[in-house]
């Protein structure tokens, strides 16, 4: 029924993206939401959404449910995947492990996600704000018939300036919130086992994130731009934000281990902090990510870029985990001495830059390229 279109399962919340090409890159590998569109919109129309929806794997029964009531939001759960992975590619990328998707993998990222370790923390975080952000956006600019701009938003209001009114359309984030939490959620709370607690937890980490950013948008009325008269609304700021919210909670992530009625996190060790409502969780150290190893989930780093002359994450003695790398000297054309020419051209110059690249070695003994 599929033949044509590659199918990447985002198993994380149990739901499959139709997609032409592959996730594997940031963004040349993403397809356009137009794209996604075409394609869920032709099997819909052919098929009707509860086909559809039966036949995706990896579904409970309530997010079967949810998916034949509400086919428009689907694409919106879609575009959220999208946007989380590439925010996920991008905090990561100076890193051993690079949020790297796999093809044909009904888990996107392999094994690594089996491990409850602060990476898999990390994204069943930014996948649940991934998928309010999106759909807290499609609410306001009117793609979906079932909610709108936020209803709560009336009447007037007060902040540090002064008073306000309440007007324009502010961002629905209370219906992406409650539609996000029934939807990836769903999974969790019919298995609940200590790793569905730790990813609830975490999901609700990646919704308040969202939350945590609203911003106060307001355009003055009066004369001259007095401003003696203000309307205001919520607006969801940039992913980007959430993004790095949510990699310094990565950062400061809280090692637990699940109580004996299974229902609360204590401390994994004694004199450990206690997890707060905004900590990231997660149970299992995280492998070192040097060599490939299929079992742990480990690409390995052979073959990435790296910094001679950083000292962080991304520098060769870090990245390459001390095998020491490769340089390659490449040339690069790029447009440079742009100027504008009226009317109405740019014209640039193509320059020529040489430059070292380095890239980290394989380890040395063979067996360790395929561990298992």
């Amino acid at each position: 029924m599929l033949d044509g279109f590659g199918v990447v399962a985002i198993s994380i919340f149990g739901i499959q993206l139709k997609t032409e090409g592959s996730l594997r890159t940031a963004v040349p590998g993403i397809p356009t939401q137009s794209a996604f569109d075409k394609c869920l919109q032709r099997y819909i129309g052919a098929l009707g959404a509860r086909v559809i929806c039966d036949n995706i794997p990896g579904l409970v029964s309530r997010q079967r449910q949810l998916c034949q009531r509400y086919p428009d939001i689907m694409r919106s759960v879609g575009e959220g995947a999208r946007e989380w992975i590439r925010e996920c590619q991008h905090q990561f990328r100076h890193h051993r492990w690079n949020c790297t998707t796999l093809d044909r993998d009904h888990t996107v990222f392999g094994r690594v996600m089996l491990r409850s370790s602060r990476e898999a923390a990390f994204v069943y975080a930014i996948s649940s704000a991934g998928v309010v952000h999106a759909i807290t956006r499609a609410c306001s600019q009117g793609e979906l018939s079932v909610c709108s701009c936020d209803p709560y938003t009336r009447g007037r209001h007060h902040d540090q300036r002064g008073d306000f009114d309440w007007g324009g359309c502010s961002d629905n984030i209370h219906y992406g919130v409650r539609f996000a939490k029934a939807f990836v959620d769903a999974k969790e709370k019919r298995l609940k086992d200590a790793r569905a607690l730790m990813n609830l937890h975490n999901n609700r980490c990646g919704r308040t994130a969202v939350r945590r950013f609203l911003k106060l948008e307001c355009k003055c009325h009066g004369v001259s731009g007095s401003c003696t008269l203000r309307t205001c609304w919520r607006a969801l700021s940039d992913f980007r934000r959430t993004g790095d919210y949510l990699r310094r909670r990565y950062d400061g992530a809280v090692q637990v281990m699940a109580t004996q009625d299974g229902a609360n996190f204590t401390a994994a060790r004694q004199g450990y902090r206690r997890a707060t409502r905004t900590d990231l969780v997660y149970f299992d150290n995280s492998p070192d990510y040097c060599v490939l190893d299929k079992a742990a989930g480990s690409l390995g780093t052979a073959g990435r870029v790296c910094s001679k002359t950083s000292k962080g994450t991304d520098g060769c003695e870090i990245m390459c985990c001390g095998r020491g790398y490769d340089t390659t000297r490449v040339t690069r054309v790029t447009q440079c001495e742009c100027k504008f020419h009226w009317c109405c051209a740019v014209r640039c110059k193509e320059c020529r830059n040489t430059v070292d690249v380095h890239t980290c070695k394989a380890p040395k003994k063979a067996e360790w390229l395929d561990q298992t």
